[in-house]
């Protein structure tokens, strides 16, 4: 994405609304171009045209959460993408930056294998022949397009990677890191178990948010890739607990 469609993006995410021939305005470019771009984020899912104006996507929607920071998100995943070889083995959680992480995998050109519970994942780098995606089988949770539970669990006896990259929703200084749903979190643990290495991709915010089920605790978690907004506590915590943090530039 270039940096015109990031600033369309921003533009629409904080405005929830906005006619295209206003956008046309601010960005300093024709109305075709507008409209070139706007098509492209739409078919990528970030965005909604209708009558003339650029509409945020439902909340409630996966590629609502995709589009949210997304210049920042990006940037994690690039950086996350160059931790992984050509003809790599990886597991990957759920999430909007961990999708940006596949689709970068697949940009790159690496043959790599991705074992996940996501559906929405797998739909997303469909288009990369460089991929191949395994999706873990179980009880599906159609908000965010997961499998999880029992079944999912057993799936996962039959994988080892050495790498594995994943969401949060919380963050605590004294417990580590926490979800927002028991089930995936469970998921999680089980992921985890069978990964020698637990890469955390997520924005800066997270970590000033609580969150209700525990994740994870510190030694389980090898690096963090975030945002250079992350809080000085925030980062004390993590090295105190010999986490490798690895930080992107915000604009």
């Amino acid at each position: 994405m270039n940096q015109r469609n990031e600033q369309l993006l921003e533009i629409v995410n904080q405005r929830k609304k906005v006619e295209v021939n206003e956008l046309a305005s601010l960005l300093e470019v024709s109305k075709v171009t507008i409209r070139k771009d706007l098509t492209e984020l739409e078919n990528r899912g970030l965005l909604q045209r209708q009558h003339g104006f650029a509409i945020i996507n439902n909340p409630n929607n996966l590629n609502f959460r995709l589009a949210q920071n997304y210049d920042i998100k990006h940037k994690i995943a690039e950086a996350a993408a160059t931790l992984v070889q050509d003809n790599e083995t990886i597991m990957i959680e759920s999430g909007s930056t961990c999708a940006l992480l596949a689709e970068e995998l697949g940009k790159s050109g690496k043959h790599v294998t991705i074992i996940t519970i996501s559906f929405f994942i797998a739909n997303y780098v469909r288009n990369y022949d460089n991929i191949t995606v395994y999706t873990l089988g179980g009880q599906y949770q159609s908000d965010a397009q997961v499998a999880v539970g029992p079944l999912t669990k057993t799936m996962l006896a039959n994988f080892h990677t050495e790498k594995l990259f994943l969401g949060i929703d919380g963050f605590d200084r004294n417990y580590g890191f926490y979800g927002n749903d028991i089930m995936r979190t469970d998921t999680v643990h089980a992921m985890a178990d069978n990964a020698d290495k637990t890469c955390i991709l997520t924005d800066s915010s997270k970590f000033e948010l609580t969150s209700t089920v525990h994740q994870l605790p510190f030694q389980q978690v090898d690096t963090v890739i975030t945002d250079n907004q992350l809080s000085k506590e925030a980062h004390r915590v993590l090295n105190f607990q010999q986490i490798k943090v690895q930080t992107v530039a915000t604009h």
